[in-house]
């Protein structure tokens, strides 16, 4: 009775369909996004930074500087993927978008809207400007001394 479908053997479709099934009954399959691997088109000026030893007397960290900065990315320009394991921060747009990526997706952050994200301990993200036009952040983080 069902000798074709599509131009397929019958049995093709009962196999694929019967795979289909085991694989959707095995529950979602989760794909993870990865990043770039280089920077491209960034220009970073540091704005103001607070010492090491400032860090130390005020608040008793040992080995860290605080530092704004203002990062522009070129348009098509982007940050390659990286972790802030070691330094945390605090990111706000404030001319153009920012496409931020990690692992399970994008979010775009807009200057009109004062777009703001943080950076913490199990963040690993990377950032694209897909516009024709230069965006930047102001970048305010915690580092190790170098």
């Amino acid at each position: 009775m069902f000798t074709k479908l599509h131009n397929r053997p019958a049995t093709t479709f009962v196999f694929g369909l019967a795979t289909g099934l085991a694989a959707m009954a095995a529950g979602p399959v989760l794909a993870t996004m990865t990043g770039p691997s280089e920077h491209v088109g960034l220009a970073v000026e540091t704005l103001a930074e607070l010492s090491a030893e400032t860090m130390e007397a005020t608040i008793g960290l040992e080995g860290y500087t605080m530092r704004m900065r203002a990062i522009e990315i070129a348009p098509g320009g982007q940050i390659a993927e990286h972790s802030h394991q070691d330094r945390p921060g605090i990111v706000t747009v404030i001319d153009g978008a920012w496409v931020e990526g990690q692992p399970n997706g994008e979010q775009t952050f807009e200057a009109a809207t004062l777009g703001t994200f943080p950076e913490h301990e199990d963040t690993v993200h990377w950032v694209y400007n897909r516009s024709d036009a230069p965006a930047t952040a102001l970048v305010c983080d915690i580092a190790q001394e170098n």
